[in-house]
């Protein structure tokens, strides 16, 4: 701009215009001020007219991002109901195993306990032959196969037996080992 000005006033003393160098001095600047107004008039006009554009783009961006925000969220969500769900068919799938595993627990302990007293009473039934056995023979006999057994086995035995299958046996059985069996049956009582 400042140029443009020198070439004017240039031109104007080289045409030998009657002015005076203080009119025509006058003259550049108001012509320079009128310039400038117009340039900032231009310049304001220009920047109130890109406020609002920014403004508007500012708020186009920021939609777009809370859009953006949005869509990332309803994903999130969208995935986390899935794994939800999917934990949730586990839990019923594993509760479901849980329960199979109890119930296959429960008739595995029903058959157990069912073998054991079937053991037992087979035990019994034993034992029960055992005794019958000892009734029948004579004393010293008896008494020498009651001797060869273990002892918890012969005190067990001795138990079994009626007290006058004991009395009778007791003179032919080794002493230590009744003296045991009496111990005992005091002690239970």
């Amino acid at each position: 701009m400042n140029r443009t000005k020198v070439i004017y006033l240039t031109m104007l003393i080289a045409l030998g215009a009657c002015l005076t160098l203080s009119d025509l001095a006058t003259e550049v600047v108001s012509s320079a001020a009128q310039s400038d107004g117009a340039e900032k008039q231009a310049a304001g006009s220009s920047v109130a007219n890109q406020q609002p554009v920014n403004a508007s783009r500012a708020a186009r961006e920021e939609k777009t991002l809370q859009d953006a925000r949005r869509q990332q969220l309803a994903e999130k969500e969208a995935s986390l109901a899935a794994k939800e769900l999917e934990l949730k068919k586990l839990s019923a799938r594993l509760e479901s195993q849980i329960k199979s595993l109890e119930e296959s627990k429960k008739q595995l302990d029903d058959a157990l306990k069912a073998q054991l007293e079937a053991q037992k009473k087979q035990q019994d039934e034993k034992i029960v032959k055992m005794v019958k056995l000892f009734k029948t023979m004579r004393s010293e006999q008896a008494a020498k196969m009651i001797d060869t057994l273990k002892e918890d086995t012969a005190l067990s035995l001795l138990s079994r037996l009626d007290t006058k299958t004991v009395a009778k046996l007791a003179p032919f059985l080794n002493q230590p080992r009744v003296v045991k069996w009496v111990t005992q049956n005091l002690q239970e009582r």
